[in-house]
């Protein structure tokens, strides 16, 4: 059997030394919303912000999941808004 996504962010985790013990369908929900709610290349540069925001806000899953669900509404409101004529 291949590697998972699983084995993938257990071994990037620990190259970078951390011990995440994060929900990774939010995050994967996350992405999703983003890339049909703001545009694809949105989503991996919202991860970064995402990270860098959960690091300043504790550092801990919880700051994760807060930053997450917090950024995930903001995708959706974006989503729901007109789009001007170009």
């Amino acid at each position: 059997m291949g590697r998972t996504l699983d084995d993938w962010m257990a071994e990037a985790a620990a190259e970078l030394g951390i011990d995440p013990a994060v929900d990774t369908k939010q995050l994967l929900d996350l992405a999703r919303v983003v890339v049909h709610g703001v545009d694809r290349p949105a989503a991996p540069l919202t991860a970064f912000l995402l990270g860098w925001a959960a690091a300043t806000q504790g550092g801990d899953a919880a700051a994760v999941t807060r930053a997450a669900e917090r950024i995930a509404a903001l995708a959706e409101r974006w989503a729901a808004e007109p789009t001007e004529p170009a």
